[in-house]
């Protein structure tokens, strides 16, 4: 899918930035709520780009799964104001159409969604044409292959800009972290893509 943002040569200097800092709501929940958190954001001098989660994936149904598309003129509109570039995570092919129908800056894939190869297919079919940079977290299950499966298929649907997230991973039982860092996985993934961003989530 052809993407319409107008802001290419603002994420390529976004792009490069070490390191890069991408912050905003866990869920977009009104119109006010996304300005005021990007307009507080950008004042900071601090911010690289602007997150914002519009679908949200929740482990069991009856919970806010967000707002949905009625949410991305929020973020348009933010960009619009502060001059943030913005991020979402998508999910689905259909995510991924809207989001670049919305002029977003930059997708992320979720830990829910890398751990399920056909869900990373049908988002990487849908961004076959797209210049958007891409996002990958790490599965929640600690598995490098499954990982790297991602990074591949998101690769061989054109896209250049791939960076990679580590957000840690799901353990059962009591735990300091919600998700634990696994620092040497992190540090794996890096070393077999060593011209791949790495942030921390």
């Amino acid at each position: 899918m052809e993407q319409t943002a107008t802001t290419t040569a603002g994420i390529e200097k976004v792009w490069a930035k070490r390191p890069l800092i991408i912050s905003g709501p866990c869920s977009a929940e009104t119109e006010e709520q996304v300005i005021a958190t990007a307009t507080r954001l950008a004042k900071t001098g601090k911010i690289d780009a602007l997150r914002a989660g519009i679908w949200k994936p929740r482990t069991r149904p009856g919970s806010f799964e967000g707002i949905g598309t009625k949410g991305l003129p929020w973020l348009q509109q933010a960009r619009k104001l502060t001059g943030l570039p913005t991020a979402v995570e998508v999910a689905t092919g259909k995510q991924v159409e809207d989001a670049l129908h919305f002029d977003v800056d930059i997708l992320w894939i979720g830990a829910r969604t890398t751990v399920n190869p056909f869900s990373v297919q049908e988002v990487a079919d849908a961004l076959r044409g797209a210049k958007v940079p891409v996002l990958i977290k790490n599965p929640i299950n600690p598995d490098l292959e499954l990982w790297t499966g991602a990074v591949e298929r998101v690769q061989k649907s054109g896209i250049e800009k791939i960076g990679l997230i580590h957000r840690g991973f799901s353990s059962y039982g009591n735990t300091e972290y919600r998700n634990a860092p696994m620092w040497h996985l992190a540090i794996e993934m890096k070393r077999r893509n060593p011209g791949m961003m790495i942030i921390n989530d």
